[in-house]
């Protein structure tokens, strides 16, 4: 008799969030690298269009708002942290959806990971740095990477869900 793999049950966190878990781990662990590696603004080219710098962002994605007077590291917080609850929320209803849990569980350890940043520094660090040229993509970190890529499958997801339906 073959085994199979098993899929969580509704309400089963668990292996989502320790999805989210190892995110926040491998994105802390590499902020605290570039930190004592870097100073701010040093920068290191790897190829012809890959840099480590490190970057401080006040504001959200691509520095917007980043020159406010200092309310948006408490607003993007509790953003962050009203996510946690809603994400927590359908991961907990909808655990038996893989695909859509496993885009919430990355979502969800990315906020945290730049939550993290804004409690206990003020700002979130970023250091990968991708240019073409003299134009640069703003600096971003592997908690951003984490939102974009479940952000991304959370579409996929969605857009199959659509097409099944009809």
């Amino acid at each position: 008799m073959a085994k199979t793999l098993s899929k969580p049950a509704s309400g089963a966190l668990a292996p989502w969030l320790g999805i989210s878990l190892i995110v926040i781990l491998f994105d802390q662990l590499s902020k605290i690298a570039i930190l004592k590696t870097f100073a701010y603004g040093a920068q290191h080219a790897l190829t012809s269009f890959f840099n480590l710098v490190l970057v401080y962002n006040r504001g959200a994605a691509f520095g917007f708002l980043s020159t406010a007077s200092g309310w948006q590291r408490w607003a993007f917080t509790a953003l962050g942290i009203g996510a946690t609850l809603v994400i927590c929320f359908l991961l907990k209803r909808h655990g038996h959806q893989r695909l859509f849990s496993l885009s919430l569980a990355l979502i969800l350890g990315g906020a945290l990971g730049n939550v993290i940043d804004r409690i206990i520094y003020g700002h979130v660090i970023d250091f990968l740095d991708f240019h073409l040229g003299a134009w640069h993509f703003p600096a971003f970190n592997l908690a951003d990477s984490a939102i974009t890529i479940g952000a991304v499958l959370l579409v996929y997801d969605e857009l199959r869900r659509v097409r099944g339906a009809r």
